[in-house]
């Protein structure tokens, strides 16, 4: 995914300044593609330049705000991506390297970052438990709100599952033992 196409499905959801657009990114997409405020400001500029977005000065509002909506090059851009193949994201942890180097020169103290990965890996679960419970307690949910509640559930999968294994790798790593 690049980050011009998570913008521009943001922006489809709803026009927006770029400020209010970067402050959306990081309460939504932002949990699975994550750009610096300055990212996401460079690639609207370059979106502008392109056509696939229009923005337009706001009236009685701060000097300087812009409101940014969508053209319909960029919704033909978002088609076109989106039906393009893409092959799963691959896992890229340097954890994973670091346990593979503890295996071959010894002990090299690993359980403190597991420690404060677990931590950090709690506590997204826990924002995704709530952001569940606000958000999808609904008996009866649209289709774009399945949709959603669809790509929150993978989240909390993943973050289950990163739990759980962290624990077992921080089990091992302090004790030495294995389990099946």
């Amino acid at each position: 995914m690049s980050l011009p196409h998570a913008l521009l499905t943001s922006i489809a959801e709803k026009p927006c300044s770029g400020y209010d657009l970067a402050r959306r990114f990081d309460k939504s997409i932002g949990y699975f593609w994550h750009a610096t405020h300055q990212q996401i400001y460079r690639e609207l500029g370059r979106m502008e330049a392109q056509g696939w977005v229009i923005s337009t000065e706001v009236e009685g509002g701060r000097a300087g705000k812009k409101l940014i909506a969508i053209l319909p090059a960029g919704r033909d851009e978002l088609r076109r991506w989106a039906s393009e193949s893409s092959a799963p994201m691959r896992l890229r942890d340097d954890m994973m390297v670091k346990l593979r180097a503890d295996a071959a020169i010894g002990p090299l103290g690993l359980a403190e970052e597991f420690e404060r990965r677990l931590q950090l890996h709690e506590q997204e679960l826990q924002t995704y438990k709530e952001i569940e419970k606000r958000d999808f307690s609904a008996v009866k949910l649209s289709h774009e709100q399945q949709l959603r509640y669809l790509i929150l559930k993978a989240g909390i999968t993943f973050e289950e599952s990163r739990v759980q294994w962290t624990k077992e790798a921080l089990r091992i790593l302090k004790d030495g033992t294995e389990t099946k």
